[in-house]
């Protein structure tokens, strides 16, 4: 199995750390449709050759909280699908991506919306066969940081 990116255990004190020791180009994926997708109307791109996921919403009215700002499950919402791509592209390497199940999410929210076009970006950051480490940023449509997450992703099969 090939991964994007290679890690190199470290251990520090009781901590066990990965760090990136090479990358290897991966080829375009297809994204798995959903019905969540089609719901939200958001739009998955996974061309990029280092492995990142990135995923699209146009914000629009029904995408708002009372506040009307982006309500804070589709920011969640975005930051998973975007980790989670990166995971699943990472676990196929040069061949079909791979199904994951979300472990956990921790995601901190930055900063508020209402319009226009905001991009989750997810990317992996460690892990094995089995269980993948990502994270992932929303943007706004002037580039601020508006949230972002540290996800831990199980392969698992449908």
């Amino acid at each position: 199995m090939q991964h994007p990116t290679r890690f190199k255990p470290k251990i520090i004190g009781n901590i066990l750390l990965t760090t990136r020791t090479e990358t290897t180009t991966l080829p375009p994926h297809t994204s798995i449709p959903s019905g969540v997708q089609d719901l939200v109307g958001y739009h998955i791109d996974l061309t990029d050759p280092a492995g990142s996921a990135v995923v699209r919403l146009d914000v629009e009215a029904k995408h708002l909280n009372r506040n009307g700002t982006l309500q804070g499950g589709v920011h969640a919402m975005l930051l998973d699908a975007a980790a989670g791509f990166s995971a699943s592209r990472a676990l196929g390497g040069q061949g079909d991506i791979v199904p994951v199940v979300t472990l956990t999410l921790t995601t901190h929210f930055l900063a508020p919306v209402s319009e226009g076009e905001v991009v989750a970006t997810g990317h992996v950051t460690g892990g094995g066969r089995k269980i993948i480490y990502a994270d992932a940023e929303v943007r706004g449509p002037d580039g601020a940081l508006l949230s972002r997450a540290s996800g831990v992703f199980k392969r698992t099969v449908l």
